[in-house]
């Protein structure tokens, strides 16, 4: 049975580095609610320009890897990250919009439900979950229920707020999914330059065909965008990917967490977004059952030899 890696003792860097990663990832949903533009351009932007700092470096250290991807066995991990970049593409246009329709909070804590569906898509590989993860998932469920019930009472514009969320969470997953597989044998450099172009690709033709106007906006909208990248797209990520040489990925995971009181914290000062209160239990449930998820899940990937993969940290989700 394989040992868990030692790691030193946590210090001031570390602890600093996860403060400002929790941080940075909170700001996502409160900056898409306040930014006055469709939240497919937004989305679009986001991964754009995200590509305009990724792709130098990935041409510049990664030129052979990115060949490797186009011909021989290696073609099958470059499928991967095209069929992620789909999937994150999808989740950008179902959980961005959600954010603009209902509350910060109930966005971002639906949003959060990934890790049930991650948990449910192992089960469909044909992996045995433990019964702590069924435990979660039903705690889960029910926190939806009551939290998506309690917003279906105020209008039908939250509702369907709730239920965008709940598919991004869904498809983050199946990003997740197919990342795992594409990272099994590329750098995280490559797989997301790959992974975030075709994202903006393909809201870029979903805008086009839409009729979604992609610029014109204000100073301020601008600013919101660009904190996006800055923030939750590439700060928050990679103080994750620093602190992961010093905690857990199981800890990291649940401070991951964190982001849904954090975004309701700064959707309230920032917004003026007070959570509903009929929403409070179900969001507080909803959060218990995905760390129970994950934990559970963590245990039971313990029992499982790790996949070598390159040398650069795994990537997170938005």
């Amino acid at each position: 049975m394989p040992t868990a890696p030692h790691r030193p003792p946590l210090g001031a860097p570390t602890l600093g580095a996860l403060a400002l990663a929790v941080a940075a990832v909170s700001s996502s949903a409160p900056l898409v609610a306040f930014a006055a533009a469709p939240a497919l351009a937004i989305a679009f932007w986001r991964n754009t320009l995200s590509v305009a700092v990724l792709g130098p470096v990935a041409l510049a250290r990664r030129r052979a890897e990115l060949r490797s991807l186009t011909v021989g066995p290696g073609r099958r991990e470059g499928f991967y990250c095209v069929l992620s970049g789909v999937a994150l593409a999808a989740h950008f246009a179902t959980w961005m919009p959600s954010a603009q329709l209902t509350t910060v909070a109930a966005a971002t804590a639906l949003g959060a439900t990934q890790p049930v569906w991650q948990g449910l898509i192992a089960r469909w590989q044909g992996r045995r979950l433990p019964v702590a993860v069924w435990a979660g998932i039903g705690v889960a469920v029910l926190g939806a229920a009551l939290a998506t019930g309690a917003d279906f009472a105020v209008s039908g514009r939250a509702f369907g707020g709730d239920l965008l969320a709940v598919v991004g969470g869904m498809f983050a997953a199946v990003y997740t999914a197919f990342g795992e597989r594409a990272r099994a044998s590329i750098s995280t450099t490559t797989y997301t330059t790959i992974c975030y172009g075709v994202c903006a690709v393909i809201l870029l033709v979903v805008c086009l065909l839409g009729g979604v106007r992609l610029h014109g906006w204000d100073g301020g909208t601008w600013l919101a965008i660009i904190g996006l990248v800055a923030g939750a797209q590439l700060l928050g990520h990679s103080m994750f990917n620093y602190a992961l040489h010093r905690v857990s990925a199981t800890t990291v995971s649940v401070l991951i967490l964190l982001e849904a009181p954090g975004a309701a914290l700064i959707g309230w000062a920032w917004l003026g977004q007070l959570p509903r209160p009929l929403a409070l239990p179900g969001l507080a449930l909803l959060l218990a059952g995905v760390a129970v998820v994950v934990l559970g899940g963590a245990r039971a990937g313990r029992r499982v030899e790790p996949v070598p993969v390159p040398a650069d940290a795994a990537p997170l989700k938005d």
